[in-house]
């Protein structure tokens, strides 16, 4: 986890920067500050993020359920804070899927031409 003062300094950095370097693009996309819990039983890591969820007066974002994430958010214009448990289920399946990672190699991959 983080520092909390050093992660405040830096956020408070990155505005000054792009505050004194108007040449600079901003990001294109919104910028995410995600806290996970630590993995426990997915009931133990639900009332952390039910927590997080009542001190931000958010909800609990239903969308993500199905993806067997459980998580609530706050926006701070394009900013977000996002309390995130990966169930168990679904970080199953991810170690699972990854486990494959580059021991399949499509014919017509031409990333794989030289092999």
């Amino acid at each position: 986890m983080i520092d909390r003062t050093v992660l405040i300094s830096g956020l408070r950095d990155l505005a000054d920067f792009l505050d004194t370097n108007p040449d600079i693009p901003t990001p294109s996309y919104e910028v995410t500050a995600y806290y996970f819990p630590r993995r426990t039983a997915d009931s133990q890591m639900c009332a952390d993020i039910d927590k997080v969820a009542a001190y931000l007066g958010s909800e609990i974002e239903a969308d993500h359920l199905h993806s067997g994430h459980y998580g609530t958010s706050i926006m701070f214009g394009p900013v977000a804070y996002r309390a995130v448990a990966v169930l168990a289920e679904r970080s199953a399946r991810y170690k699972a899927e990854s486990s494959y990672v580059g021991c399949v190699i499509p014919d017509d991959d031409p990333l794989y031409e030289h092999v």
